[in-house]
Parts: structure tokens; C-alpha cells; sequence
């Protein structure tokens, strides 16, 4: 969850993601950014941490494969920038320059660096106040591919030197740049222009722009990220794969802290949003997308999948059950192995059971449909009970029909109902029927083939074997 923080000051703010490149090591067909973490695309979170900041105006410079990225924020309040050559990120910077104002405060972001967060920005924005050139900074074990940090003899920083381009004695060095700078508007145009390609790749640095400030005097001001996960990019499919492990880490331990019980916090998934109320307990290897709500005491047994519902207080969701779009009344039992498709409204004290089906139907208070049944385009009334593998038959091939089964009703098992059909109120339909008109209330329905028995029959044996 990304909050709205105050920034520095009263300084105009313009936020310039970066989101040109082409992402060649994931090996993919869609661009980069629209590669997902926690459900969302890498993108997305970067614009959702930068709306935080309320600036101005937002600027994603896109490339490679541009109209693709377009289309899937086709309502973003962002000013798109077209990279049509992608010369560095100096260069991607110089694309926004004619519409930056020339007071205030630029900061430069990444489409790649999805779990930066609200709270780092706004200390590096308040480190970099007045003309002063902010940078966020990490310090890793292992440094290898990033631009060092090189600080003069005062502990200032003095420049930033890629690994492509630094001494033995530089790549040492442990301190290194997030790519993520605070830059003073009123100094950018004369340092862009003054960027050369005089590097190992042949592209402007933004990060030369350091060297520039200290040269002239401007303050640059480090301010080291509170976790590596934070200011990471994702270059493959296994960087993705990690972040998508830190940024779960960090909802689980955000879901315990609010009192949520959590199995084993290292296998469940969050991708999307979830409220819970108290004593809501989750077991192993569930994952929740969309937008869910469990209320008080709601239990989620293990490898259950839940989109978009609604669970009311109490209700008990067991193994391997699968919910879309529905919404569940209280104290109701579903699973295990049951699916709850799209249009399904449980009414409380409802049990749903094993290898059960619901599709856009509703199940009024204390309606039992326990085993190996499908119910679709169905209203199902109070106290009703739905014997095992009944089969609401709603499709004609071309259209679809609504059976009514009134309250108190009971369906025994193997039953037909062919929709449009009506069941009223204390009928009673018996098993292996296949019923196509509507059941009177409190009458008993049948309709079956008659048995025939046929004395002395003799059941066929296999040949002998010659």
C-alpha cells in the first residue's frame, strides 16, 4: 500500500521514469516494464510510488515496443516521452528537458525498479533541497556491474564511474549507485548539453551529472536505501523472481502485524489487495489476487485461490478450493476442492462441499449442496438440500436458463433439473430423476426410466486364452 507523503518544501516536483530499454535478458515478447510483481505491472508500482509524492507532472520515457506500454496504462495521468534511440539514460533525460520547467526539482526513476518506495524518495527530496543534487546509494557485498561511488578525500561524493569503466581500485569499492537522483532543474540543461560519449558503452551517463556538480561546486547528497530490495532492478527473470520473493516477504509480515495468522508466511502470495478483520488465519500456498476481504474468524485451508471476494465472518474456506468474484455470507462451509465461479452469492450458514460447482447462482441461509454437483444460473432457497451429483442443466448450446428451487426442498441425488424449470417451496424431487417442468410445492417428484430385472441373465466372460 503506497501512502501520500508530504515532500520537500514548496519546490515544484517532476518525476521522469526512465522505461525505454528493451529488456533483452528476459527473453520476452512484452516489454520489460509490463512484467509483473505482486500481480501488478513493474510500471504500475513505480507510478503508484511516484503519485505518492504529488508532483507536477509525471514523465515515462518509453522505446522499445512504446505502443504496448501505452495501451496498458491508456489512462495514466502521465506525459509520454518517445526514446526512438536509446544513447543512455543521459540522453533519455534530454528527451523530457523542453518540458521541464527550469525551477524546482527533477526525480529520475525507473519502469525496472518496481518496490522503490514513497518514504526513500521523499529523504532523498529533502536531502537535495535548494541547488543541491540528491542520490540514493546502496552499499552490497557484491557490487559487480554497478557504478561505484567515488568520494573525495573529504567524504563528499565526488563522482560516479561504471563498472565498465572503473580502475582496479574503484570496483573495489562497495558503495554504489541506485540510478535514482534528485536533480535541480535550474542546472540540467547546461549539464545535458555537456554530456559526452566518452565511455566504455559509447552512451551518455546520467550519472556523469555528478562530476559536473561536485566540479562546480553544487552539493551532492547521498542518502543510503533502508534495504537493498528497494532500489533493485530487474535485468532476467531470476531478478524478477527474487523481488517477487521480497515483496511477498514484505505484505506477509505486513498482514501478521495487523493480526492476521499466517501458516507459513514463505508460502502465500499476494496479488492484489487484502482486508481482514481479526482471527483470520491462512494456511500454506494460498494466494490471493484482486481485491478480497475475509472478515473476523475466517479460516483458508491450504492451496485455496481467491479473486475478488467477499468472505463474511467465520466462514471456513477448505483445501484446494478455488473462488472468483463471489461473495460469501457468514459462518459458511465450502470445500474441500470446491469452485466458486463468477455471480456466486452465498447466503450465511451455506454449505458448499467437495467437488462442488457454482456459477452465477444464489444460495439463500442454511442451502446444503455437499457432493459432486454443478449449479448454474440457479436460485437455491433457505434450508434447501442439493443431494450429490445433481446437475442444473442451463445451456441449450445457444442460450442460457435460470432454474428456481424454492425452500426447504430436497433433491435427491443424480437429479437433472433442465432449466428454465421451477422447484417450489418443501418439494421433494427423487433420485436419478430428470425433471423438465415445474414441481408443485410439497409433492414428491419422479421421473425415471422403469427398472426392468431380467431373471438368470448370464454376464459375458472373456474368451479363453488359446
Amino acid at each position: 500500500m503506497v501512502h501520500t507523503l508530504e515532500t520537500a518544501g514548496d519546490e515544484p516536483l517532476h518525476v521522469v521514469i526512465l522505461a525505454a530499454g528493451k529488456g533483452t535478458r528476459m527473453r520476452s515478447a512484452r516489454p520489460k516494464v509490463l512484467h509483473e510483481i505482486g500481480g501488478k505491472p513493474m510500471l504500475a508500482r513505480v507510478l503508484e510510488t511516484a503519485a505518492a509524492l504529488r508532483p507536477q507532472a509525471v514523465h515515462v520515457v518509453i522505446g522499445h515496443e512504446a505502443q504496448q506500454v501505452r495501451e496498458a496504462f491508456a489512462d495514466a495521468p502521465v506525459q509520454w516521452v518517445e526514446q526512438a534511440e536509446q544513447r543512455g539514460t543521459g540522453h533519455a533525460l534530454q528527451m523530457v528537458l523542453p518540458d521541464l520547467p527550469q525551477t524546482g526539482k527533477t526525480l529520475v526513476l525507473y519502469g525496472d525498479v518496481p518496490l522503490i518506495d514513497a518514504e526513500s524518495l521523499a529523504a532523498l527530496l529533502a536531502a537535495a533541497r535548494g541547488e543541491a543534487l540528491g542520490v540514493l546509494t546502496d552499499v552490497l557485498d557484491n557490487p559487480f556491474g554497478d557504478g561505484r561511488i567515488v568520494r573525495d578525500a573529504n567524504g563528499g561524493v565526488a563522482a560516479i564511474v561504471e563498472e565498465k569503466d572503473a580502475d582496479d581500485a574503484q570496483r573495489r569499492l562497495r558503495e554504489i549507485n541506485t540510478g535514482i537522483l534528485a536533480l535541480p532543474n535550474a542546472r540540467l540543461a547546461p549539464w545535458l548539453q555537456a554530456l559526452r560519449p566518452a565511455n566504455a558503452q559509447g552512451e551518455l551517463y546520467l550519472t556523469d551529472l555528478i562530476a559536473m556538480a561536485a566540479g562546480e561546486g553544487v552539493p551532492v547528497r547521498p542518502v543510503q536505501v533502508a534495504a537493498h530490495h528497494l532500489a533493485a532492478g530487474v535485468n532476467d527473470r531470476a531478478q524478477l523472481a527474487a523481488l517477487e520473493r521480497a515483496f511477498q516477504h514484505g505484505e506477509a509480515q505486513r498482514l501478521m502485524r495487523e493480526g492476521v495468522t499466517l501458516r507459513d508466511p514463505a508460502r502465500f502470495d499476494l496479488r492484489g489487495a487484502l482486508r481482514c478483520g481479526q482471527d483470520v488465519v491462512i494456511d500454506v500456498n494460498v494466494l490471493i489476487e484482486g481485491e478480497c476481504v475475509l472478515g473476523d474468524g475466517v479460516r483458508v485451508g491450504a492451496n485455496c485461490v481467491l479473486k475478488n471476494v467477499v468472505l463474511g465472518a467465520g466462514t471456513v474456506i477448505a483445501p484446494f478450493s478455488h473462488l472468483e468474484a463471489c461473495t460469501v455470507g457468514t459462518n459458511v462451509r465450502i470445500g474441500p476442492y470446491a469452485r466458486l465461479r463468477p455471480g456466486a452469492t452465498l447466503a450465511d450458514e451455506v454449505h458448499v462441499g467437495n467437488f462442488v460447482e457454482i456459477k452465477k447462482s444464489t444460495l439463500a441461509r442454511g442451502a446444503k449442496v455437499n457432493h459432486l454437483t454443478y449449479v448454474g444460473d440457479a436460485d437455491i432457497g433457505e434450508k434447501t438440500n442439493v443431494g450429490a451429483g445433481t446437475v442444473t442443466c442451463n445451456y441449450d448450446g445457444v442460450n442460457k436458463f435460470r432454474t428456481e428451487i424454492g425452500a426447504n426442498c430436497f433433491i435427491g441425488s443424480g437429479a437433472l433439473l433442465v432449466a428454465p424449470v421451477r422447484v417450489q417451496d418443501g418439494a421433494t424431487v427423487g433420485a436419478g430423476s430428470v425433471i423438465v417442468r415445474d414441481c408443485p410445492p410439497d409433492s414428491l417428484n419422479i421421473a425415471r426410466g422403469r427398472q426392468v430385472s431380467i431373471a438368470d441373465w448370464q454376464r459375458p466372460h472373456p474368451k479363453d486364452k488359446q
